[in-house]
């Protein structure tokens, strides 16, 4: 709670330096060598090292002390004045101030605030877990490295100069990534991969000027139907991506990764029940496999305007943004060409600019593209080794089951580590809940995963 009761929002710097100084006392109370690796106009990062004589593995555990912007009118108590209720807030859980706490703690109550889920439980989980190996007489069995870092939800812009300019210091023969929620059924999981992320802007254009749309409807175009048609025709009606190229780039799952699929509990029934879902893309193929396969979504589009500001006019331009998933050997390079083949095969001329009337004039269809850099997705093989024992090690923590899990369908930029760091194996093991409202107001964690993280972490420092 003292931890989460510290402002972090990514993008004060004085607020980050902040939580940087408690942590460093926090690693340091635990033995740690601790040092804060700083790229110019950034947090630092903190890295810590304890390390053994006689430990034959290295394993960096990685985690993130930064979070999301706040809007406090919309969370029920102040984001950084932690709040324990009873249960979610959404079923009416009531407040239980910290002075009336008494032992044994429900482990269905939750802590409230900016960051307890996202990713600070995950920070304090690793070292009550090095505290509880301490206390039992335990000593690690490999040599812990932490970094944590201080701008993850701002993309981590400066995570490659630091890893560059301290590759020797991370070296390790398996790296951790402690962030994410567990399974949707509340059982932990071990992710072995990510997607990859990448998105476009694009601007279809009309006339010069908005127009009336009675005086010059079905003859000037409009932009906003001749943008809708060209995004429609990136995707069939249940999601597939309709892009010539891009399927012969996917690669196939393997044997184990197709096991683990169908060996994941069912959770499509109860999300379509509980985000009040008519139907879902792809059916009956469930979750867990369509995450496997890239994907296009429309993310944003602007054209005119509605409710009392709609009038009759034929706006001069759209804009959209697409945003596109990526999955092992489809790369930001790979889809950028694609779509663009694609956008030219449907009569487009593009422009990577604000073209002139000129321009406009001699192509019947212009669209302006502007792309983010983005990042292709990893996945790490499930078969390795020690991607085995880090998946035993889990299950005999929690006394089973778990999930393995191929890939989450989010993002995280782990192939700039894997690429620095001349390719360690990465697992992603994560611990907050599911339904923790990431990213968003009234920010929680179940008191449950807390436990349940302090028992993974031990485990994996213990017996790897």
């Amino acid at each position: 709670a003292e931890l989460v009761a510290l402002p972090n929002v990514a993008t004060n710097l004085d607020d980050m330096e902040a939580n940087a100084d408690r942590l460093t006392s926090m690693l340091e109370a635990r033995r740690f060598e601790v040092e804060l690796l700083r790229a110019e106009g950034g947090p630092p990062a903190v890295f810590g090292q304890r390390l053994r004589d006689s430990a034959e593995l290295t394993v960096v555990f990685y985690a993130h002390y930064d979070g999301q912007a706040v809007v406090p009118e919309l969370w029920s108590s102040e984001p950084f004045e932690v709040v324990v209720r009873t249960g979610r807030l959404e079923a009416g859980a009531e407040e239980v101030p910290f002075d009336e706490l008494t032992a044994p703690i429900d482990p269905e109550w939750r802590l409230y605030g900016r960051s307890a889920s996202d990713d600070k439980v995950s920070i304090v989980a690793l070292l009550t877990a090095l505290d509880a190996l301490d206390a039992a007489g335990i000593a690690p069995g490999v040599n812990i490295k932490l970094l944590l870092d201080g701008e993850e939800e701002r993309g981590s812009p400066h995570i490659a100069e630091i890893l560059r300019e301290n590759t020797e210091g991370l070296a390790a023969d398996l790296w951790v990534f402690c962030d994410g929620p567990m399974h949707q059924t509340r059982l932990p999981q071990v992710v072995y991969g990510v997607r990859g992320v990448t998105s476009v802007e694009m601007t279809a254009y009309g006339a010069a000027v908005g127009l009336h749309s009675g005086h010059y409807g079905n003859w000037a175009p409009d932009p906003g139907m001749t943008l809708a048609r060209l995004i429609t025709s990136m995707r069939d009606a249940d999601g597939n991506i309709a892009i010539a190229g891009i399927d012969e780039l996917v690669r196939p799952l393997g044997a184990t990764a197709s096991e683990a699929i169908e060996d994941a509990p069912p959770v499509d029934e109860q999300l379509r029940e509980d985000l009040a879902l008519g139907w879902t893309e792809g059916e009956p193929t469930p979750l867990a496999e369509r995450i496997t396969r890239p994907a296009v979504n429309l993310l944003g589009f602007s054209v005119g305007q509605v409710g009392a500001k709609a009038k009759n006019a034929i706006p001069p331009q759209a804009k959209a943004v697409v945003g596109f998933r990526l999955v092992p050997d489809v790369t930001p390079d790979a889809i950028r060409e694609a779509v663009e083949n694609h956008i030219r095969e449907q009569g487009f001329y593009i422009v990577h600019h604000e073209p002139d009337e000129a321009v406009r004039r001699q192509h019947p269809r212009v669209v302006r593209l502007e792309w983010k850099k983005g990042y292709p997705s990893l996945w790490t093989d499930m078969d390795l080794p020690i991607s085995k024992d880090v998946a035993r090690i889990v299950d005999e923590a929690v006394e089973g089951p778990i999930v393995l899990t191929p890939s989450l369908g989010g993002s995280l930029p782990l192939y700039v580590f894997s690429e620095i760091l001349d390719a360690p194996p990465i697992v992603v093991v994560p611990i907050a809940n599911h339904d923790n409202n990431q990213h968003a107001p009234n920010e929680n964690l179940r008191i449950k995963n807390l436990w349940l993280g302090i028992e993974i972490y031990a485990a994996l420092m213990a017996r790897l």
